[in-house]
């Protein structure tokens, strides 16, 4: 009897074990996605800048030209 309540727990805690894998497994895909997609908003956000302030050195320049 106690052998069979043994394997019954052993097993418990090995269903245990691998679902809480599962679920780290999946918090860890989402927040790579999130910051896969923080850092391509970041990008995208710097190249705007990046333009907007080459557009504003070209306006400067041709201004002190003129």
């Amino acid at each position: 009897m106690r052998k069979i309540i043994l394997a019954a727990a052993v097993a418990g805690a090995a269903l245990s074990v691998a679902a809480c894998s599962e679920k780290t497994q999946d918090a860890a895909a989402t927040t790579a996605d999130s910051a896969a997609a923080d850092t391509m908003a970041n990008a995208d956000a710097v190249a705007d800048v990046a333009s907007d302030t080459a557009s504003d050195a070209a306006d400067a320049a041709s201004d002190a030209a003129n």
